[in-house]
């Protein structure tokens, strides 16, 4: 497959339109196909729907070698290699939904067997050999995303390791996949496709893991006097534990934790076998955001008629990405006691909007806080680093903070007039360093 060689990709969401974009970057034509005019109409002319740092550049940049398209033949009479970044998310039951994945199998029937179906969308252990059976005259790879929201392109074009899962008799299919990622300069990964498969779920439950661990932590910190962050810290040294994910908070969310590991736990449960330890993560994850609302509790007493600010909306900073937010359950919770409840966010107000409509939206920070009686910061947008902290104390009816990231420096509060409480933090403690 020689530099300049069209690839295809199927589905232009989040990590089909990254996918696509990077491709182009690295000097490949790409053909995207989306079955959403409007979406492949505002992309043609260079518009992104969605925000991601560093991504429209990279479609301004190389908008002559990125081509988008309503049209499955269109795409497979360009391209070869068939990227599929459609969407799976949790059914009822916590399985992933394949009918997207499932579609696409449809549109690729009767399809010439020079095509490499390439799966980057998440599927369970099992769903590769299905295709595979499915379409036998097509060369499978399951090449699974491990990209964070707010740091995608970044990610991609730097990333720690590229897995590819293909069998004996698609080798020179996978081959052709590690030749487009080698330029990268992550460790390639070589395995069969349950493996790769498993990989990415794995992966993801491992990393929900470190969060729910380091909340519980932070939790007895606060029955015992010890700060969270020192703790954090002196683990993450240890290197077979390391840093990264041990940042105390009010919980995951996203398009991926909460999917992958239900998708994981459901895998297992299918099979027969309970996975204890993924359904403690997540029980420990949902009741970590109500433990905020005990919080404001302990300091307001009846929630019934208080004003309470939401600082940040979207489920993490540098995203506008409301899905499974720490905001929707503590806005929900919040007005399930009675309080009032107003939101701000940088860039996911318009997101918000369907999800919060008994909301109050403001334009700023601080007319989020006009006449609050408690605010809450619920993503660690930079923004509020930079609040004057003094005059939003002046607007407050009462100047409470509960620091749900541990993002803010506890002694500048305080000397501004404000009561401050973080997440197992104890008192003199420091900011938590970014996450990484």
């Amino acid at each position: 497959m020689s530099e300049k060689a069209p690839v295809g990709v199927v589905g232009v969401g989040w990590v089909g339109l990254v996918t696509a974009a990077c491709f182009a970057e690295l000097g490949h034509r790409v053909v995207a196909r989306d079955i959403v005019p409007e979406k492949v109409e505002a992309l043609s002319r260079g518009e992104v729907t969605f925000h991601e740092a560093g991504l429209a550049e990279l479609l301004q940049r190389n908008g002559e070698r990125l081509t988008f398209t309503t049209e499955m033949p269109e795409l497979l009479d360009s391209a070869r290699l068939l990227f599929v970044c459609v969407d799976t998310p949790p059914t009822y039951s916590g399985d992933a939904d394949l009918s997207r994945v499932r579609a696409v199998v449809d549109d690729l029937r009767g399809s010439k067997s020079e095509h490499v179906l390439v799966m980057k969308s998440t599927v369970p252990a099992g769903t590769g050999a299905t295709i595979r059976r499915d379409l036998p005259g097509l060369a499978y790879v399951s090449c699974p995303e491990f990209l964070k929201e707010g740091t995608a392109v970044k990610d991609f074009m730097h990333p720690d390791r590229v897995v590819i899962g293909a069998e004996p008799s698609d080798t020179a299919a996978g081959d052709l996949v590690e030749d487009l990622y080698r330029p990268l300069g992550g460790e390639l990964v070589r395995t069969d496709i349950a493996s790769a498969e498993m990989i990415k779920l794995a992966s993801n439950a491992f990393l929900a893991t470190k969060i729910s661990f380091i909340n519980e932590i932070a939790n007895v910190c606060e029955e015992v006097g010890a700060d969270v962050g020192e703790v954090a810290q002196g683990m993450g040294l240890d290197k077979r534990i390391g840093p990264a994910f041990l940042r105390a908070g009010i919980g995951y969310g996203g398009s991926c934790f909460p999917k992958d590991v239900s998708s994981l736990k459901m895998l297992a449960g299918n099979t027969g076998y309970h996975f204890q330890l993924l359904n403690s993560v997540i029980e420990v994850n949902e009741l970590q955001k109500r433990r905020v609302v005990g919080k404001l509790q302990k300091h307001l007493g009846s929630l019934v008629g208080k004003k309470v600010a939401l600082l940040g909306l979207a489920f993490k900073a540098d995203t506008d990405d409301m899905r499974e937010a720490s905001s929707l359950v503590l806005a929900a919770r919040l007005q399930g006691e009675g309080a009032e409840v107003v939101g701000y966010d940088p860039v996911a107000t318009e997101p918000a909007r369907d999800l919060l409509q008994s909301v109050e939206l403001a334009e700023s920070a601080i007319d989020a806080l006009e006449g609050a009686d408690a605010a809450v910061l619920v993503t660690e947008w930079d923004e509020f680093a930079e609040i004057d902290w003094a005059e939003a104390a002046g607007r407050m009816a009462n100047p409470l903070l509960i620091d749900g990231r541990n993002f803010l420096e506890p002694e500048k509060l305080r000397e501004a007039g404000f009561t401050y409480e973080g997440i197992g933090r104890a008192a003199g403690a420091r900011a938590s360093p970014p996450p990484r």
